[in-house]
């Protein structure tokens, strides 16, 4: 077994920019060993003075838009044309009958993480809601730590994520196709409404001219919505990850929507804002666990589900008699 790291060596090698340590980082904050979560909060909170210093950058689309292939083009753009320094946390489905899950964004882009200015680190998606991890926001901070300056999210683009990524990120991006049927169809959703950004994917080999119809049918589909809080108008492009078209345009954008929330002070209440929901949240999933945990409750859950599932109880009477445990 591999030596266990003290908060000390874990500090030392994240704000090195080791991967190896910086990835035993995150293992541990996936960890659901009450030892090792331990151990993670104490790294976490020694290493919070280095974070938060990045972009964060969600990122989402239905399947067959071309998510890993257009963050793989977006990703090079950043590390060799702008020397940036990139981490790409793309959560993976994960089976709900083997608990397994695909992985295969590393192999879906594998130009980009085998540089070395790049670290992508897939995650399994568990049971947590929408299929973000639970160690998702953990390992933007960790990332964040050993010097990473851009961070991409990247949904599985199914179900509740888009909401559970938008509520970790500064800026999130939509991803659509033209030419797939109904080009308004995302409005339906309510994803659009979340959009700083959308941009009309695989822009080329003759697409050209669907892809600028659907932006602007998307474009002026936008402006049929309530003005955002943070007073920034969201933008519609093209691109093409094949040909590079338009790749550069989104990441200028991004720039500027950075720059006008940071003068209005929108980017700092956010990121503070976020701050208090991720406090809440791990507040409630510390109590479930606890309250599955607890000898009492576990003692008597099998015979009141019985009771529920019989429809001798109701299931808020239920609730509460185990709460009472």
């Amino acid at each position: 077994m591999a030596k266990r790291f003290t908060v000390d060596e874990y500090v030392a090698g994240i704000q090195a920019g080791n991967r190896v340590v910086l990835s035993r980082a995150i293992t541990l904050a996936e960890s659901t060993l009450a030892t090792d979560q331990q151990l993670a909060q104490q790294v976490l909170d020694a290493v919070m003075p280095q974070a938060g210093h990045s972009i964060r950058v969600g990122i989402t689309g239905v399947p067959g838009v071309g998510k890993s292939t257009f963050i793989e083009a977006l990703g090079l753009y950043l590390v060799n044309k702008l020397g940036k320094k990139l981490a790409v946390l793309a959560v993976d489905p994960t089976s709900q009958r083997s608990g397994g899950s695909i992985l295969g964004d590393k192999t879906r882009m594998s130009e980009l993480a085998a540089h070395s200015a790049a670290y992508i680190r897939p995650s399994p998606a568990g049971s947590s809601l929408g299929g973000v991890t639970r160690s998702t926001r953990a390992a933007m901070l960790l990332c964040e730590a050993a010097g990473h300056d851009v961070v991409f999210v990247e949904t599985v683009g199914v179900g509740q994520s888009e909401t559970a990524v938008h509520g970790m990120v500064d800026f999130f991006l939509l991803l659509m196709l033209a030419g797939a049927g109904d080009e308004l169809q995302g409005i339906k959703k309510g994803i659009m409404e979340m959009a700083d950004a959308v941009t009309i994917t695989k822009a080329d080999a003759g697409n050209e001219l669907a892809a600028r119809r659907a932006r602007r049918e998307y474009q002026n589909a936008l402006h049929l919505f309530p003005k955002a809080t943070s007073g920034w108008a969201p933008v519609v492009t093209t691109s093409s990850a094949l040909t590079g078209a338009g790749v550069a345009e989104v990441w200028e954008i991004i720039e500027q929507y950075q720059t006008q929330m940071q003068a209005s002070g929108y980017f700092q209440q956010r990121r503070q804002e976020q701050n208090l929901h991720w406090l809440h949240e791990a507040i409630r999933q510390e109590l479930e666990e606890r309250f599955y945990a607890n000898p009492r409750v576990q003692k008597h859950l099998a015979e009141v589900r019985e009771q529920v599932m019989g429809g001798k109880k109701s299931p808020f009477g239920a609730a509460a008699e185990l709460l009472e445990l």
